[in-house]
């Protein structure tokens, strides 16, 4: 019995490993603003839940294996959540890099707030809305059931005993990072032509009326229509984004 429970407390260990790891940088679950001890807490209870889906597999991987073996499963298992959470928290970082473009463009960037997802930096009122709005729409929207049902299927397609895949995982990130970057400049089109249109009318009228103050005039007028523009997009921004990001979680 005690060998039986020994074998079942260290296989739960090793899938708490890929699964915390995961969980630490997956947006939404690794929020500064859920307290520590709740993830931690909320890991574990994942991780009990993927025991006896999972644990069969690897209390015979564990059953003869040496220390030394143990160590280079608990790093490789480490390492592989922390590569599918990573490749998640890429989207999240194209969409910061997003507000903070359009925050740019309509004349906002200097209009900071707190951060949702970091505490490094603040950030444009802009971004920290739409990453709010998108780390509400990931719970709202049930692709949370998304993450874990990947974090299952990760151990189909990267098993514990397969070591960590240095190729693969640099070109799933190469890929996460170029889908994530080309899905925030298709949302931040529409934004970019406003910004094209307002600074050529603007740099126009100035030639043409050296002796009045356009920029400074116009200033007010650019803050509204861009407002205004983000008013009746941001709907369809949310969309374009978790459609995006449903779909890597779906098929990625």
């Amino acid at each position: 019995m005690t060998n039986i429970g020994s074998d079942t407390v260290l296989s739960a260990f090793i899938l708490f490993c890929r699964i915390g790891a995961c969980l630490m940088l997956m947006p939404g679950f690794s929020s500064p603003r859920v307290p520590v001890v709740v993830r931690l807490f909320l890991t574990v209870a994942i991780t009990l839940v993927f025991v006896p889906l999972l644990g069969a597999d690897v209390v015979k991987l564990i059953d003869k294996a040496t220390p030394f073996r143990l160590l280079h499963i608990i790093v490789t298992e480490s390492l592989i959540g922390g590569m599918i959470g990573f490749m998640g928290r890429i989207f999240f970082a194209a969409l910061e890099t997003l507000g903070s473009a359009i925050a740019q463009e309509i004349g906002l960037s200097n209009s900071l707030g707190a951060p949702v997802e970091d505490d490094s930096e603040s950030l444009p009122t802009v971004a920290t809305f739409l990453t709010l709005l998108a780390t509400t729409l990931l719970f709202v929207t049930d692709l949370h059931w998304e993450i874990l049902r990947g974090i299952i299927a990760s151990y189909h397609a990267l098993p514990i005993a397969g070591g960590f895949p240095t190729q693969f995982g640099m070109v799933q990130i190469a890929n996460v990072l170029d889908t994530s970057f080309l899905l925030a400049l298709r949302i931040a089109s529409p934004f970019i032509v406003f910004s094209l249109i307002v600074n050529l009318g603007i740099g126009l009228a100035n030639r043409l009326t050296p002796q009045i103050h356009v920029y400074f005039m116009a200033t007010p007028i650019v803050v509204f229509a861009g407002l205004l523009l983000f008013y009746f997009t941001f709907r369809q921004l949310a969309e374009m984004f978790m459609a995006g990001f449903a779909s890597w979680l779906m098929n990625g």
